[in-house]
């Protein structure tokens, strides 16, 4: 039975005050919280929150109402955007400090850089008294990317990923296909191109190739990492033209191309959910909250895919981390009800309701230790519960490659200029994969753009 709200820890003024008490001028300023713009009610009655278009989150808007707004008496207003768009307008509101948006679908890359600059409210404090929100469950790996260079926590995981190999079991047992249990690239590739040689209705393999950095950079920084390249070295030297980033490089180009989806340069995480899901697409390299919608009820594929670690070449493992986590944004006025949303979208009550009314594969996980304890989750994501535990397990931001790095991060480099340099660098891969130029010249404009980065931390 899933648990009243009502049961749960009332809000607490008295708490907010006291987080909020220093920042009043801050908030009055910005115009935020008590009446400000976009606010909310000052008696902390309506909440703004913005946040990514992923399915979990859809799902999630779409049970706030019944669920939570009803027992709580707080009101949601949502805005969701796609991914690259999103970033943009949480970067420019929580910079601004303008208060529009109380809460935001942040992840572990920016939580840290916003915390350091003052953006992010605290939320320790929230987690030391509610004892029903159980902040001990929550994974390791995933609570330690969501602190600040303080050690405070700034925070919490909506779902966490890793990245794997999903492929059509029944496709490969039709044409006589093994996948191995832990896949080099080489193998990959040569999968790929069988597929593509035995059925002209799909492709071998889906890759992100759509411009952004969270977007076709995710999952070709993790190829750099295995065999071998970086983005900087542990001088800040900028490697982006070295011969194990070129290697790279041209491997996932040239595998997209070949036998990537059609329009492979537009196409990114939502393109090649759809592909694999529709069938066009016999493997797809992604993040492992991609096998809740291929295992979904009513999913076309559901039963018919299979799971395996990230391939991988000069590396033990190249999985990513990566949270879609929720921040409260420090002009919010409104920090008791954002708390009290927060702390229900990731609890175990949420859980619980999404496995009960949507189905248990549909469960955001990959935050809580209970929920791959739970047999009814086991029992639904059987075919890859285990391998994303691993996987999340398994990454290490700290070492990600075969070389030392001079700031952490699997899929991105975790410093603040790096979203504008690898959306640049992203333009120009996304160019090279649509045929428009080579790799070789667009890893030789992305070296100038990093080696500009590069001289600045040298001279700090």
């Amino acid at each position: 039975m899933i648990p009243s709200r009502s049961s749960r820890r009332p809000v607490r003024p008295a708490l907010a005050l006291a987080l909020s008490g220093g920042l009043l001028l801050t908030a009055l300023t910005a115009c935020a919280g008590a009446g400000g713009s976009g606010g909310g009610s000052s008696d902390g009655e309506s909440i703004n929150v913005l946040m990514v278009n992923n399915p979990p989150m859809v799902e999630l808007q779409k049970l706030t109402a019944e669920h939570f707004t009803s027992e709580t008496g707080i009101e949601v207003n949502f805005t969701v955007m796609p991914e690259n768009e999103v970033r943009d307008r949480i970067s420019q509101d929580f910079a601004n400090q303008a208060g529009q948006y109380d809460v935001a679908t942040i992840s572990n890359y920016e939580t840290p850089i916003y915390a350091r600059n003052g953006w992010l409210h605290e939320l320790d404090p929230y987690l030391a008294e509610d004892e029903d929100y159980d902040a001990a469950d929550i994974l390791t790996p995933m609570q330690l990317s969501l602190t600040g260079d303080d050690g405070k926590t700034y925070a919490q995981p909506f779902y966490g990923e890793s990245s794997f190999l999903m492929y059509r079991t029944d496709v490969f047992d039709e044409l006589g296909l093994t996948m191995p249990d832990r896949p080099t690239w080489e193998e990959v590739a040569s999968l790929a191109a069988e597929i593509d040689a035995a059925r002209d209705d799909m492709k071998g393999i889906c890759l992100r190739g759509l411009p952004g950095w969270g977007e076709v950079m995710a999952p070709l920084t993790t190829v750099v990492n295995t065999f071998g390249g970086t983005w900087f070295d542990a001088d800040w030297n900028a490697r982006l033209t070295d011969p194990e980033f070129r290697e790279a490089t041209e491997f996932y180009v040239n595998l997209v191309r070949e036998h990537g989806e059609a329009g492979a340069a537009q196409a990114g995480y939502a393109e090649c959910l759809n592909n694999m899901t529709q069938g066009a697409t016999a493997m797809w390299y992604d993040a492992t909250a991609g096998a809740g919608s291929l295992e979904a009820d009513g999913s076309p594929v559901k039963g018919k895919i299979g799971y395996v670690p990230a391939p991988v070449q000069e590396t033990g493992s190249s999985g990513w981390l990566y949270t879609w986590a929720w921040g409260i944004q420090r002009a919010s006025g409104n920090t008791d009800a954002a708390w009290e949303f927060i702390s229900w979208a990731s609890s175990r009550e949420y859980e619980e309701l999404v496995g009960e009314e949507i189905g248990w594969a549909n469960v955001p996980a990959g935050k809580r230790y209970s929920l791959y304890d739970n047999p009814r989750y086991q029992e639904a994501a059987a075919a890859f519960y285990e391998v994303t535990r691993n996987a999340i397990d398994s990454a290490d931001p700290e070492n990600p490659g075969v070389q030392p790095r001079p700031a952490p991060g699997i899929q991105f480099v975790g410093i603040p200029e790096f979203t504008d340099l690898g959306t640049r660098v992203s333009q120009e891969i996304s160019a090279a994969i649509a045929g428009r130029q080579s790799v070789a010249e667009a890893l030789e404009k992305s070296q100038r753009m990093a080696e500009e980065i590069a001289e600045e931390y040298r001279s700090r």
